[in-house]
């Protein structure tokens, strides 16, 4: 991934599967992904990208740094 921008929930879930997250599996109201002792949420699908700062959230939860993102 070129750098940290807005994303499609597809390509999301598919870069955390290669940084080692497994799922996404059902959750109360959102999916969920996992990778050991750290659970993420998913975001639903709507109709348009990720914005870049539900993004950043969603790597900070999982202890994703930006470098090791933008390596994808």
């Amino acid at each position: 991934m070129p750098h940290l921008g807005p994303i499609s929930r597809r390509e999301l879930i598919s870069n955390l599967k290669q940084l080692g997250f497994e799922g996404p599996y059902s959750g109360a109201k959102h999916q969920i992904m996992r990778k050991g002792d750290i659970t993420i949420t998913i975001p639903n699908p709507h109709r348009g990208d990720i914005g870049v700062g539900f993004v950043t959230r969603i790597l900070r939860h999982a202890g994703i740094e930006k470098s090791e993102w933008e390596k994808l």
